[in-house]
């Protein structure tokens, strides 16, 4: 079996540190689905307007080759080990991954490209396949999770105003609001799960061509600086 890329994301998220563990979490975040040839014509995304959300089959493409039969799940602080097959780990045998995120924009001109909200998508990722999202049948409201059957709780993000300042000043070509982009993503406590708070510990993740850069205190998440990359 032979699978090739069809599209490649251009993504808000530099790097994978800092993306939301799930879709839609930070639905504030955007990205733009690029085609490749030869599905980079209209046709091929022809109706695919008349949907709010699609599906989103991608590759993990920074873990590629690597995997484990049992990982350790942030949602359990990174301390119980579970079957990979029984996660959403991307250290799986193939490394894909499925995200439904919001459609935004269907453009055809001067590139077919699809603008998302809400993508869990590192940029340059590679897209296998997109589907529409239909609620009748992929909406479950009886299915049930263990470990993880609602939205983490979120912490308190504080940003200083000269830092809200400069981020309000953002724009690009897909219509970003990066100081509701910064407190989505923060909220969710990038971190990794085993680490425990320390005032004297500055954390930096790559968004929207800036380095981010945050700590923790006792009243949650404070923004340190806001820095073009």
């Amino acid at each position: 079996m032979v699978v090739e890329p069809i599209a490649r994301v251009h993504s808000c998220f530099g790097e994978k540190f800092g993306v939301p563990r799930q879709p839609l979490l930070a639905d504030a975040s955007r990205a733009s689905i690029e085609l490749l040839a030869p599905l980079n014509v209209a046709d091929a995304v022809a109706g695919l307007e008349e949907n709010s959300h699609i599906w989103v089959v991608f590759q993990f493409h920074q873990a590629a080759g690597q995997w484990s039969a049992k990982v350790r799940p942030p949602r359990l602080g990174g301390n119980k080990k579970l079957g990979v097959l029984a996660t959403r780990s991307p250290f799986r045998p193939n490394n894909i991954g499925l995200s439904v995120v919001r459609l935004l924009e269907v453009r055809t001109s001067p590139k077919v490209e699809l603008i998302v909200g809400g993508a869990d998508l590192v940029d340059g990722t590679p897209v296998l396949d997109i589907k529409p999202y239909v609620p009748y049948a992929d909406a479950l409201q009886h299915a049930e999770s263990a470990f993880a059957d609602a939205a983490p709780a979120l912490i308190t993000v504080n940003i200083p105003e000269a830092i809200l300042h400069q981020a309000k000043a953002y724009k690009d070509d897909w219509g970003t609001d990066l100081p509701n982009l910064i407190e989505q993503v923060l909220a969710q406590d990038p971190r990794p799960a085993y680490q425990k708070n320390d005032p004297q510990r500055i954390y930096g993740m790559a968004l929207c061509g800036f380095n981010l850069c945050w700590r923790y205190t006792e009243r949650g998440i404070e923004v340190v600086s806001l820095e073009a990359l």
